[in-house]
């Protein structure tokens, strides 16, 4: 160890490592094992990050880190180079990796924390292993792919003691603690209905898997980026973003925009875990007469009803209706002609028995309905704010991860960011459980288009379909091993 490169360069530390190769600057730390342990920060008092999945959204999340003022970006990963290569060339004295296993086995040592940014199928085994090393996590939404996922990482961060975040800015905006002010002085009375809706998806969805396999580009990874998803070959279009309307990767809308939309009534009303839900879906014809059926891939549209059981908040059950492919609730009476029904496109409507309120994506925006009611409201602020809101996000993850586990609060931790998860990743359970066939007596039906599934939390487990349990959680390919706590 170079000791007395340390010595020279601990005063100016943050200078140093902008300028310095990333493997001289990890030499600087003393390992955390010495110093006390897993997640023991550096006596710089500056987060040392490593992120997986570096291009695009995880370009923008690590910028966000860096932003912060109290973060370096050590160590880089990606399976896709032309992904990365911003990144790379951002943080170019950050080591880089393309398989973030590897990353995790030679590197743990020298860096605090990891953000990873991959699609939804990976997200789980990936921010379980770092979890699992001591490292502090954020996970963009939706935080896992199936239901049994989410429930393993809301334990794992309670276990390994480490702080979490889930990528969903608008639960660190103004939005939903104005909200929740309203509420808590009576404004709407008792809520028991709310919807929620987005004009998403806007990639394809409701088609079947190409026919045709394409070149695997030279610069990506195709093996690590399937991951645990099936093996497959590579189709044109897949990667970046088509991903998200197949099910073996994404999570559709849901997935996309869930998290955004669902965070208010959550966070207003203290909801937890579903007890019910049902749904519909849109249809795509191959022809006149034939409706078209690809369980492969996401429906263009969907309405999905979730009940919640009575909350510490609600004197009730709570119905929350989901609506995505451009479907919308009713347009509000209290709505004026010519005022927008939430930013247009995308909304959460929240109904009680003395009114309404509604928002914008990321919880943006509150209002109460009529629009009137909004010029003399008179509520004092009961719920300390987060500097800068949805950006303020990142470096509240930062710093609550700088002080260590349960000294800061952050706005979607594993333990509010789980069951928040799970209510998406039950509703598409009831999307993808609607063209299930059964045939009873040489007869052919789809129950699943009928039923009302009724869930046993404890168990996971729909108790009165059992063929949508397969949905509850998925078996990882071969060599990529199921998690474990």
């Amino acid at each position: 160890m170079k000791t007395e490169q340390n010595d020279k360069n601990t005063s100016n530390r943050r200078d140093f490592i902008k300028t310095s190769a990333i493997a001289a600057a990890a030499f600087m730390i003393v390992p955390r094992h010495v110093l006390g342990g897993p997640g023991y920060l550096a006596p710089s008092d500056r987060l040392l990050i490593a992120g997986i999945g570096v291009g695009g959204k995880g370009q923008s999340d690590i910028d966000m880190f860096y932003k912060s003022g109290k973060a370096d970006i050590a160590f880089l990963c990606d399976v896709d180079d032309r992904r990365a290569a911003n990144s790379v060339k951002a943080f170019p004295k950050a080591k880089y990796y393309k398989d973030w296993r590897e990353m995790l086995d030679k590197e743990h040592k020298n860096f605090d924390a990891v953000s990873v940014s991959t699609p939804d199928h990976n997200h789980a085994i990936q921010a379980l292993a770092a979890m699992q090393l001591g490292k502090h996590v954020y996970v963009q939404k939706p935080l896992t792919h199936d239901i049994h996922e989410a429930r393993i990482l809301t334990a794992a961060a309670k276990k390994y003691k480490v702080v979490t975040q889930m990528g969903n800015q608008g639960a660190s905006n103004d939005g939903p603690r104005q909200m929740k002010e309203w509420y808590e002085a009576g404004l709407i009375g008792d809520v028991h209905t709310v919807y929620a809706w987005t004009n998403r998806p806007v990639w394809p969805q409701g088609i079947p898997w190409p026919d045709k396999k394409a070149e695997i580009p030279k610069e990506l990874d195709w093996n690590l980026w399937l991951g645990t998803a099936p093996d497959q070959d590579y189709v044109d279009k897949l990667v970046p973003f088509n991903w998200r309307g197949w099910w073996d990767y994404g999570t559709g809308a849901l997935g996309d925009m869930g998290c955004h939309l669902i965070e208010a009534p959550f966070s207003v009303l203290n909801l937890k875990y579903a007890k019910e839900v049902e749904a519909s879906v849109g249809s795509v014809y191959v022809d006149e007469f034939k409706r078209g059926y690809f369980p492969e891939s996401c429906p263009p549209s969907s309405h999905v009803t979730l009940k919640f059981p009575k909350t510490d908040k609600t004197k009730g059950d709570v119905t929350l209706h989901w609506m995505d492919g451009g479907i919308q609730p009713e347009r509000p009476e209290e709505l004026e002609a010519n005022e927008t029904f939430g930013d247009g496109g995308n909304g959460t409507l929240f109904i009680g028995t003395k009114g309404k309120m509604m928002s914008e994506t990321y919880s943006a925006n509150p209002k109460l309905l009529p629009l009137s009611r909004n010029k003399d409201i008179k509520v004092a602020q009961k719920y300390k704010r987060v500097p800068d809101g949805a950006n303020g996000h990142y470096k509240q993850w930062v710093e609550a991860a700088i002080a260590g586990y349960g000294k800061q609060e952050v706005s979607s931790p594993f333990e509010i960011a789980g069951p928040l998860t799970e209510a998406l990743l039950m509703a598409n359970l009831a999307i993808r459980s609607f063209d299930i066939q059964k045939t009873v007596n040489n007869k052919t039906t789809y129950p699943g288009r009928y039923m009302k599934m009724l869930w046993d939390n404890n168990n996971m487990k729909i108790t009165n379909f059992d063929e949508a349990n397969q949905f509850v959680k998925r078996e990882y390919r071969k060599g990529w091993n199921n998690l474990t706590l």
